[in-house]
């Protein structure tokens, strides 16, 4: 599936959260996860700049999170869309 979305594969893991990223997902730790929701209420274009900082940790991730938002439409929108999401994850 393409896109950017997040999705929780249950409680008591070592990850219970992953970031899909088009075909490739990332891990997110529960402190990643716990700073992303402390944050979900900034606007969007200062949330994305965290998003793409806390899950992205490669150069490569960064530009793959930024092209699937692209990708996806308004970018602004998406992250509007993601920063719901989060706080309910």
């Amino acid at each position: 599936m393409k896109g950017l979305r997040f999705e929780r594969l249950g409680n008591g893991r070592h990850y219970n959260v992953v970031c899909h990223i088009s075909s490739t997902y990332v891990p997110v730790s529960d402190e990643t996860l716990a700073e992303l929701k402390a944050h979900s209420l900034l606007p969007a274009e200062r949330f994305l700049e965290l998003l793409v900082e806390k899950i992205g940790y490669s150069s490569y991730l960064k530009e793959q999170i930024r092209a699937e938002l692209k990708n996806a439409g308004d970018p602004i929108t998406q992250v509007t869309v993601l920063q719901g999401l989060i706080r309910d994850l």
